[in-house]
């Protein structure tokens, strides 16, 4: 498990009008992780790895081509699913227990909502919005804001978001170990779309068993591409300047 490198505050990706988000950490962990890796790999070479070091994505591709092989995870939107149940259940006045919804794509500013599957108890979360008689376009807008800039508001709040990325690190840790076989989002690498990105996946103790990947709108498609050719730009950046390095 992961989580050495610059965090937010220090490397200044706290602003949210800055569409690059998290990706602005990759270069400079980019470096600590070429350094770093070999070494980890070296006594523990059949070990999962697990990357927490924001921007998890582009690092863990960076992870797997450093330790060459593909058991290498992120924690990718996990945790911005459990955001986004949590903000959808207190708009709705329910248990977020009872919320069934996915966030997928980049742990960043390009994550997808998969508003069409979201559910409240089996019940269509649009459904429940329209019942309450709350203005979509709006009612979307805001949760999508909240869960997007979540760590910046706990940064601004807190000083540091640790807590719910240290829960989900453990949860995983968890799964893995006992051998769960537990669907959950998570960060692997993806070769329908070139790099590790969330999609809900089958984990255990070797990693991920299986890919599952949901029904989702052509909008919800749309995004996902988008979001995958966002990972895909910032890691041949990155890339690029390491073999000028």
């Amino acid at each position: 498990m992961i989580t050495a490198g610059v965090n937010e505050k220090t490397g200044g990706a706290t602003d949210r009008s800055d569409a690059a988000g998290r990706l602005k950490l990759l270069d400079i962990n980019r470096r600590i992780y070429e350094s770093l890796v070999p070494r980890l790999v070296e006594p523990a070479s059949d070990a999962i790895i697990l990357v927490v070091t924001d921007p998890p994505d582009p690092l863990a591709d960076i992870a797997r081509s450093l330790a060459h092989h593909d058991r290498v995870l992120s924690t990718g939107t996990y945790l911005d699913s459990l955001r986004f149940r949590v903000h959808l259940a207190s708009r709705l006045g329910v248990s977020p227990a009872s919320v069934d919804a996915v966030v997928l794509g980049e742990h960043g500013t390009s994550q997808v909502y998969l508003w069409s599957s979201a559910r409240v108890a089996g019940c269509p979360v649009l459904d429940a919005v329209s019942n309450l008689d709350l203005p979509m376009d709006d009612f979307r807008r805001s949760i999508e804001r909240d869960v997007r800039f979540a760590n910046i508001a706990i940064i601004e709040g807190n000083d540091a978001s640790q807590y719910g990325i240290g829960m989900v690190s453990a949860r995983i840790a968890e799964i893995v170990l006992r051998d769960e076989r537990a669907v959950i989002p998570i960060g692997c690498y993806n070769p329908a779309y070139g790099v590790t990105l969330s999609l809900p996946a089958i984990v255990g103790r070797r990693g991920v068993v299986r890919i599952l990947e949901p029904a989702m709108s052509s909008e919800e498609r749309q995004a996902l591409q988008r979001s995958s050719d966002t990972l895909r730009s910032a890691l041949a950046q990155v890339r690029g300047a390491s073999a000028k390095d």
